[in-house]
Parts: structure tokens; sequence; C-alpha cells
């Protein structure tokens, strides 16, 4: 069994999908080493485990909307998808979503996965609420204002299996999707950054094309030297557009737009790829983008497409975004390590002078330092490491369980 992109084995003895809330937490309460799977679409090895993986699939795919309270209550193995749909259907939506909608909220918001926009933040800080089973089986709930809260929203699968989330949400809207290309370096790329409600830059570190995703319909002719695409883009070249959210300005509704690709079109690369992303302190923008553009020969051969985003900053201990608004720097590789990992070693040294902070779920191999507290956390609610695993014990002292 492995990730999605197939560059993960994972080494666990069994898959178990447990059915209802009793069963799970007897599966945890009984079980030496214990890791949560959602849908499989992280990089890096966040999810294995040598003992055995739990999904939540057959479990009870809650969708709660209280529209007076601007919440819902979501079960953790409801994709984005699932829920955007259900959402709007009531006439509500959220704020963000990150690029592909295919993947689960749990999982997403477990590895501090985002959207774009100077004024959004990531999608787990649209949580205000979870529960989750701890290690003797226990189901435990923490709700924003709680003192341990900031630290079991993306908390890496440490603390428990989470099972619900509960999301602040808003009215629906509707948003335009534009993408203009050969937009020059030159460019003021923080006021192109902030005229949308997402907006996205793709590069090869030579060329740069931007998609704008906005409410307001945008005049026809050129923008900071740019020109509107004639026709509909994949944001990786040569790729047909089939799966991607529609374009050239149509209105549509807010789940239809943000994503670039559609719910029933497979994303991306179709998991031909690897993939690396960076949070910097979004006052670094310019510099940052220098210092790549200057590799720009060097990072092409190991390059499908590299995309920049801006993130608002959110109070999570673990999250890319902590205390700082901020620019974040992707790239899809080619799907060969051997090739992609001296490139990206001289992406983190390139970046090394800015405080990058990794996507926990993407390829890095230059580890920050754990906060004390998120370390305290994890010694506090899984003492003996049921759920620890190799990912989690380079960043936090934990027992191997046994």
């Amino acid at each position: 069994m492995t990730n999605w992109a197939g560059n993960v084995a994972f080494r666990a003895g069994g898959v178990r999908r447990p059915a209802t809330l009793d069963e799970l937490r007897r599966l945890v309460a009984g079980g030496p080493r214990v890791r949560a799977l959602g849908s499989g679409h992280s990089f890096s090895d966040v999810a294995d485990t040598s003992g055995e993986l739990v999904r939540l699939d057959r479990m009870p795919q809650e969708i709660a909307l209280d529209g007076a309270a601007g919440r819902v209550r979501v079960g953790a193995g409801v994709t984005y998808a699932r829920l955007a749909a259900a959402l709007h259907a009531g006439g509500f939506a959220l704020a963000a979503m990150a690029s592909l909608p295919h993947i689960s909220v749990a999982g997403s918001v477990a590895t501090g996965t985002h959207g774009s926009g100077d004024g959004n933040r990531s999608l787990s800080a649209a949580v205000s609420g979870l529960e989750l089973v701890t290690a003797d089986g226990p189901l435990v709930t923490l709700e924003r204002g709680d003192a341990d809260f900031p630290g079991a929203v993306v908390a890496l699968g440490a603390l428990g299996v989470v099972t619900t989330l509960t999301l602040d949400v808003v009215p629906a809207y509707e948003l335009r999707q534009y993408v203009l290309e050969d937009l020059p370096w030159d460019a003021p790329f923080d006021e192109v950054l902030a005229a949308g409600h997402s907006v996205s830059l793709f590069t090869d570190w030579s060329t740069v094309r931007v998609w704008l995703k906005r409410r307001e319909e945008l005049a026809a002719g050129e923008r900071w030297g740019a020109r509107p695409a004639d026709g509909p883009r994949h944001p990786v070249p040569g790729m047909p557009a089939d799966a991607c959210t529609a374009q050239l300005g149509v209105p549509g509704p807010w789940h239809e737009r943000l994503p670039h690709f559609r719910a029933e079109a497979p994303p991306s690369s179709a998991g031909d790829e690897l993939q690396s992303e960076f949070a910097l302190p979004r006052a670094c923008l310019g510099d940052a983008l220098a210092a790549l553009h200057a590799l720009g020969d060097r990072i092409r051969p190991a390059l499908q497409i590299s995309e920049v985003r801006t993130v608002a900053a959110d109070d999570l201990w673990l999250s890319p975004f902590h205390g700082r608004d901020s620019v974040a720097v992707h790239f899809t590789w080619v799907g060969d390590w051997a090739v992609v990992r001296p490139v990206l070693r001289l992406v983190e040294d390139a970046l090394a002078p800015f405080d990058p902070r990794p996507h926990w779920g993407k390829l890095f191999t230059r580890w920050p330092a754990c906060p004390p507290r998120f370390a305290e956390l994890v010694r506090r609610y899984d003492p003996d490491g049921k759920f620890g695993n190799d990912f989690v014990r380079r960043l936090v002292d934990i027992p191997d369980a046994t």
C-alpha cells in the first residue's frame, strides 16, 4: 500500500476500518501502535507506521451545518469536495480551499494545508473544535479557547485519532477565475498577490503566470505587464486543462473556482510527481523570489512547476503560518527522488536566510525546532508513543512503542 504519489510504501501490518466510534475506541486502546490515514495525499512519511493504519471511511460521514452559529461539524473522513457541495447547498461556504478538493478534512488540517489570499488563513485556522480518541480509548473534546487547543489542531496525528472537526463557515459567494501570462520579473508582486480573494503565481523561475480568483470582473487588457490567457490553462505547462476549474472570468460558485482542479478529475500531474513547500515571512517575498529566480537554471531540470501564494497568520503552534503573515513557495517536482533531492537541498540553502517552515505533508530535509509546549503536549497525551512514528520522533523525543 502506498500514498497517492507512490513514493511512500506504508510499513503497516494492516489497515483497520472501524464502522463505529466504539469500535474505533476499542481498536485504539488495544493496539500498541496506531496511526490515522486520510486520503493519502501527503508526500512525506507523516502517516506511516509499523503498527496498524486506521481509515475512517466506514464511520458516519457527518456534515451538520449550524448556519446561525456560522459553523459546520464534519466527520474526519469527509473530503473537501463533499463538504463544499453540502455547504453551498445550504447557502454557506469556506473562506479558503486548497488547490485540490480531493483531500480529507482531518488530514489537511493535521498537516497545516492551506489555500491562498492575503486575507485567508490556513484550512486549519478555520477549526473551532475537534474530538479525538486518545491512547487508552477515551474521546476528548477540545474547543477554541481551551489551553491545549492551539497544539491539537495541527498535530501530525501525534495526539490521537481525530473523529470530528467543527469549522467556521461564511455566506456562500461567487468568484471569477482569470489567468494572466508572461508576468515580468520586475512586476509589483505584492500588489499582484493582493489583487483577488485568492491569487497564485505559477513559475518555472523563468516565466510567470498569474491565477487570479476574485469576486469582481477584471477589466479587459493587460495587468502589470501580463496579458490575459486566450484559453483555459493547466498549472503544469503541457498538461491539458480538462481537469481544471473554469477560467476566462466566467462567474461560478466559490467551491468551483477556489480549487485549481475539479473534484471528479485527476489533480496536478495525476500523481507522477513529488512536492515540497516552504512558508516564509510575507515581508521576504521579493528577496526570496529573487534568490530562487537566480537559481532557475539549476532548479528547472527537477521541476514541473512552482506556485507562490500568500497566507494570513494563525495562532496554531505547529502551523507553518504561526504568528506571521506568510508567503508559501511550492515546488511540484519530477517523480524521481534521486534527481529531486540535491535540487531540494539547493532550494533549502537559498531559503535558509528567510526562516523557512516546511509543509508537514511534503518533502524537506531540514527539520525545524519543535515548540517545547507541543513536545510537552505529545508526551502528556501519548506517554508511551502509541501514535508516534519515525516522522514524529524526528520532531519530538518520544518512546518507540512496542
